[in-house]
């Protein structure tokens, strides 16, 4: 694996883990049981996707990044501070996570257009699906709150 694929897949596992400790943290953190039952589901769906994208690195004789960067921590802490003072805080994590949602797609989409087909972009592509079913979970839960 060229130096740019295993980059740009490395960047992706990140933000996936970056992206579950978030999706973690707000089950932890909302009122509603149905709602967390949910995000702990999109949280192990991530799961699944990062560990396949560091099982394809792995067997391409790369190796994979196994956590977030300390900017993602701060980041986080940032949207914890912010999200404490949301009288709905329900609906703020759900805008918080489709948001992120959203973007995580968007990079999985731009990395698939520049890397060559291989083994990266199968890998991707399996994955794509499960993403973007994240995606619409996260998308339709921001609709019914009213965003």
């Amino acid at each position: 694996m060229s130096l740019e694929p295993r980059h740009l897949c490395n960047g992706l596992i990140r933000r996936s883990i970056e992206l579950r400790a978030l999706y973690r943290h707000a089950a932890a953190q909302v009122n509603e049981p149905g709602l967390r039952s949910v995000l702990d589901e999109e949280a192990q769906s991530l799961n699944e996707v990062i560990a396949e994208l560091q099982a394809q690195m792995r067997s391409s004789d790369s190796t994979p990044v196994t956590r977030s960067r300390m900017i993602a921590v701060a980041r986080r802490r940032l949207d914890l501070w912010l999200l404490r003072g949301m009288p709905r805080s329900d609906d703020a994590w759900i805008r918080l996570l489709a948001r992120h949602e959203q973007s995580l797609l968007r990079a999985f989409e731009r990395v698939l257009v520049r890397v060559a087909p291989g083994d990266v972009t199968t890998a991707l592509h399996r994955q794509l699906p499960r993403l973007q079913s994240i995606h619409l979970d996260m998308h339709s839960l921001a609709k019914a709150a009213g965003h």
